[in-house]
């Protein structure tokens, strides 16, 4: 078979593979949203929709309790196909034993995340390899986690709420071995998401070290070098109609669905052309040295201080150990607000 042939049935698969990605959960939530009051109110079929509200209410707390983690979810070759599109790596620089768990604070948020879903929430980069005996958890929007079928999707591939609750479950020392993954800088960091910009939403962003403190887990810094390079965000001068549209709409967004708006935009189908698809380059995860925290059952504000800022200092050595080897200049330096 002709080797162009081969590649372009491969870079096919690879951005079919990312454009399904938000569809599917779209797709999910859309199902039960539309047929379970359809089957309660308009046909005889009302009995499935209330064994299905039924199973939701028992079935709530399992999202904060462990979830249903599938390991065939996780390794689906869809998952490595999408991986080799931009391509993601995860790189390690010190060993995680399963005797401790962890926090694994992760930055930049991008766009989309695409590193930190690839490399935490499936098996594509490899991770149950890079790290054995480690249990990821990528933590996401408690939201999710109400709507079925959405819900179980989410679970199968190790992903939990992003509520103390959950986090404290994950984290308790009878479960040594896990490593639960914050996006410390959440969606007012994907504001900040130009390609070249090095910034971190993280000086006021202290509840994870004090979740650290109060539950004993190390913290460990992790940087996605390349994050910030898949999308082009639009910003508009002030004045415009469209800059007044932008800052309502996004006002409205983030008060019905706690997310930040963004207008960005990367490529089409076809190399070169215009669209929403990411452009094809590389993010490379580097996952830090953990930091030992102790463990204080009610942390005072000096000791949470202490070490958010020893995390900051473990943060900005790591990306600037790793900048030049994955892309950025000598003189890049790491913007924390």
């Amino acid at each position: 078979m002709d080797t162009g042939f081969r590649r372009d049935v491969q870079e096919g698969l690879q951005t079919l593979c990312v454009m399904q990605w938000i569809p599917v959960y779209i797709i999910l939530g859309a199902i039960p949203i539309i047929l379970i009051p359809y089957f309660l109110v308009l046909t005889e079929f009302w009995a499935l929709a209330v064994l299905a509200l039924a199973w939701l209410a028992y079935d709530w707390n399992t999202p904060s309790r462990g979830g249903r983690r599938a390991a065939w979810v996780r390794n689906w070759t869809l998952w490595k196909y999408f991986c080799n599109y931009f391509p993601i790596k995860l790189v390690k620089t010190h060993d995680l034993s399963p005797k401790h768990n962890y926090i694994i604070a992760s930055h930049p948020h991008g766009v989309l995340s695409f590193g930190a879903f690839i490399n935490f929430a499936t098996e594509a980069t490899g991770f149950a390899r890079i790290f054995p005996s480690v249990t990821p958890f990528l933590a996401t929007l408690e939201g999710i986690f109400w709507i079925p079928l959405v819900r179980d999707y989410v679970m199968s591939m190790g992903m939990c709420p992003v509520s103390k609750l959950a986090l404290e479950y994950a984290l308790t020392p009878k479960n040594s071995g896990n490593a639960v993954i914050v996006v410390v800088g959440g969606a007012a960091e994907a504001l900040l998401c130009h390609p070249g910009a090095s910034i971190v939403v993280l000086k006021q962003r202290k509840g994870f070290v004090k979740l650290a403190l109060e539950t004993g887990a190390y913290l460990v810094p992790s940087y996605s070098f390349g994050e910030n390079e898949v999308y082009n965000q639009e910003t508009f001068p002030e004045g415009t109609w469209i800059r007044f549209f932008q800052k309502n709409f996004q006002k409205t967004f983030k008060k019905i669905l706690g997310l930040n708006f963004c207008t960005f935009h990367g490529r089409g189908l076809t190399r070169g052309s215009w669209g929403f698809l990411p452009f094809n380059r590389p993010i490379t995860t580097v996952v830090g040295e953990p930091l030992p925290i102790p463990k204080i059952k009610w942390p005072n504000k000096q000791t949470v201080d202490k070490y958010h800022a020893l995390y900051i200092s473990a943060l900005r050595k790591l990306f600037d150990q790793h900048k030049v080897e994955y892309g950025l200049s000598e003189n890049q330096d790491l913007t924390i607000i």
